[in-house]
């Protein structure tokens, strides 16, 4: 009799292991990423990273105006600034969220997700949460310049190639 009673514990041991294995590799629930979503403070988070990421943009607007001023309206960078805070403020964040849904779960299972819970849920993951837009927008900044220097030369690039293509075009009509 205690033999069947230990077999008898053993299964349910193991029965009870696979199944709560078997509930944390189940897919993600769409409730499950819209609580790590609301866990991580996601709508909040982005737009914090906007404003802070609108300061970069702002002084980029400025260099700009600076740049071109005469040949540009006096009140360029009021409506240039005005326009991006209007782009900011009507950004669809709640329908960008729900379409993010589907891809957290498809990537994602429900133990990942109570993982991550758990992450964000701790002195760590709750700092990493309160630094993040701080630490993009500063990155936003450093990465700035580097971008504008890359662009430029992507359209210098992309200035030659037309005016050569053009010059070829040219010598087939003649």
């Amino acid at each position: 009799m205690k033999r069947f009673l230990i077999s008898l514990t053993m299964c349910a041991v193991f029965a009870a292991t696979a199944m709560a294995q078997d509930a944390s590799s189940a897919p993600a629930t769409k409730e499950d990423v819209e609580r790590y979503l609301s866990v991580t403070h996601s709508h909040e988070m982005m737009n914090q990273m906007m404003a802070a990421m609108a300061k970069p943009m702002r002084q980029m607007v400025h260099e700009q105006y600076l740049k071109d001023k005469d040949k540009l309206p006096a009140d360029f960078e009021e409506r240039t600034n005005k326009s991006m805070d209007d782009m900011f403020k009507n950004f669809p964040w709640d329908e960008i969220m729900q379409a993010m849904v589907p891809v957290y779960q498809k990537h994602l299972t429900k133990g990942d997700v109570d993982a991550l819970v758990a992450f964000y849920s701790s002195p760590t993951g709750e700092k990493m949460l309160r630094e993040m837009p701080a630490i993009m927008g500063e990155a936003m900044q450093s990465m700035m310049p580097i971008m504008q220097k890359y662009m430029a030369t992507v359209k210098d690039h992309i200035d030659q190639e037309t005016a050569e293509a053009l010059k070829e075009s040219e010598k087939k009509v003649n």
